[in-house]
């Protein structure tokens, strides 16, 4: 498969999981130009100005990508995170936005940038910028943000290729379909779509099931149900306004990502979906977020609508006595079902949804093996794939990122041990040592 020029990189002696169509490990990589040119087959390509760099038995693996992480807001609250007591801010006391001029979102960005590095996140999905959040609280979430995204992108100073989803409503709160229709026309930054993408838009359907927030079939404590979160007087006004806000989306080409976590929101959103399916063809690559409480009959309709879901099991692990609270244990077994959506040929993205949990995908995935109650080499690989392959494909880039396949960039996460020679227990004990960007260090330890 070697090409016929010399490599600027070769990494050789370790393992390279590549995670293609194969599932491949080899012993080598070539890399030309910032992008994969050889895998395995490296010694012809070796010339006097090649770094060769000797892995000492250490694994390659395609780059992590974190499929929902909110960047400016990690940057400027980390160390911080909301389950470690940071809600709202970094120090305890701090007025005003987090973000409150350009410089602030510029360090934010570069901080998010250089945490990602090193974990060996070399791409993200920022879910959730635009003019719905231009008054928030935090400043995080901000057209300008957006903005400041696609300044640094066509600076070459982003550490991280950045998927975005645009927002025309209130993070965590209300939307209404006017302001979504008026938000849809707002010029997108120009910029390489390899860096900084605008994928689609995000909608909040409901909140969350710990604060009752949730629309679901089952009563809360206080005799509750929740409801949706998009404008209208009545259930079926809101879910009206809901299902135009997915045709509308889904007719113009958008992704759509829904924050959906009680069963009958995820209903309703996939029902849309579903129809707009039907009526216009398949034209984005739709998800749900969350997912708390979606059902066994949802699930199995996902795979053929094409319906992903994206999950954060650190989440799930965190806060599954609150929702026992909430709804009851009964509920809570039911709740989060990885393993039947991995076994349903769900498209399933992990993610940690930093800074609300650590942006830590190592903890992450120990906790969906712990979760799912699953271990060994062939779990482990499945879990990976949730943080490289299906993320690349809900980005629409699996073409040219997500696997080390010849073509394909060479984003790579370097690791001090094999992940699929160790209990997902022990993962979070697994170092990273070198992170690359297109062939380019941005992290080393």
């Amino acid at each position: 498969m070697a090409a016929s020029r010399t490599a600027d990189l070769v990494l050789t002696g370790g393992t390279v999981l590549t995670f293609d169509a194969e599932d491949r490990e080899a012993r080598a990589l070539a890399v030309a130009d910032g992008t994969v040119v050889a895998v395995d087959d490296v010694d012809g390509l070796i010339g006097p100005d090649t770094e060769v760099v000797d892995l000492a038995g250490r694994t390659v693996l395609p780059g992590i990508n974190d499929s929902h992480l909110h960047g400016a807001w990690l940057g400027a609250m980390w160390p911080h995170t909301l389950f470690s007591g940071g809600f709202g801010g970094g120090e305890e006391g701090t007025a005003g936005p987090l973000v409150a001029d350009a410089a602030a979102r510029r360090a934010a960005i570069l901080k998010a940038g250089d945490v990602a590095a090193a974990l060996g996140i070399t791409s993200y999905t920022e879910p959730g910028l635009g003019p719905g959040e231009d008054e928030g609280q935090t400043g995080c979430f901000t057209s300008a943000v957006l903005d400041e995204y696609a300044a640094l992108a066509n600076e070459g100073l982003l550490r991280a290729r950045v998927t975005v989803l645009r927002l025309f409503g209130i993070l965590d709160g209300p939307s209404s379909l006017a302001d979504f229709q008026r938000g849809l026309a707002d010029d997108i930054p120009s910029t390489d779509p390899r860096v900084l993408k605008v994928n689609g838009v995000k909608i909040f359907a409901d909140g969350i099931p710990p604060m009752r927030s949730a629309w679901t079939h089952h009563c809360y404590t206080d005799g509750t149900s929740g409801h949706l979160l998009v404008d209208g007087e009545q259930d079926e006004e809101r879910v009206a306004n809901l299902r135009r806000m997915i045709d509308i989306a889904h007719r113009r080409g958008d992704q759509i990502g829904v924050h959906a976590t009680g069963d009958r929101s995820i209903e309703v959103v996939v029902n849309a979906m579903a129809d707009a399916i039907a009526e216009h063809g398949p034209l984005g690559r739709h998800y749900l977020i969350h997912g708390d409480l979606v059902s066994g009959e949802v699930l199995r309709r996902l795979p053929g609508l094409g319906i992903g879901l994206n999950t954060q099991p650190g989440i799930a692990a965190a806060t599954g006595p609150w929702l026992a609270a909430a709804l009851g244990d009964d509920v809570l077994r039911t709740a989060w079902p990885l393993r039947d959506a991995f076994d349903l040929g769900v498209p399933v993205c992990l993610s940690t949804d930093a800074p609300v949990m650590e942006p830590d995908w190592r903890r992450a995935i120990a906790a969906a093996a712990q979760w799912m109650d699953v271990s060994g080499p062939e779990a482990m690989r499945q879990l990976l794939r949730a943080y490289t392959v299906t993320p690349a494909y809900q980005d629409g880039a699996e073409s040219w990122k997500g696997s080390l396949a010849v073509g394909k960039v060479a984003d790579l996460c370097v690791l001090d041990t094999n992940p699929l020679t160790v209990a997902p227990a022990d993962l979070p004990g697994v170092g990273v040592t070198t992170t690359y960007l297109g062939g380019k260090v941005v992290f080393q330890s």
